[in-house]
């Protein structure tokens, strides 16, 4: 890509953004075996941190946790 112009490519190699598409993908991949109806409304919940993340990479990264960490406690009691 030519500098020229003045414009510059993003930089891809980000680990903090790789790790956080890593962890929206994993996510996602927990809610799938889901029955229907919880399953949209945590995917829902997975569009607007993933929706975050474009702006706030950092604040998406702690929701994101916090959705995990509600979602393992949840599968562990059963509720």
């Amino acid at each position: 890509m030519s500098t020229e112009s003045g414009w510059s490519e993003p930089a891809w190699d980000d680990p903090a953004l790789t790790l956080l598409a890593r962890r929206l993908r994993d996510a996602h991949r927990l809610v799938a075996p889901l029955p229907p109806e919880p399953r949209q409304r945590l995917i829902r919940h997975l569009l607007a941190i993933t929706d975050l993340a474009k702006r706030d990479a950092d604040l998406a990264a702690r929701r994101l946790a916090a959705f995990l960490e509600d979602f393992e406690g949840t599968r562990s009691t059963g509720r």
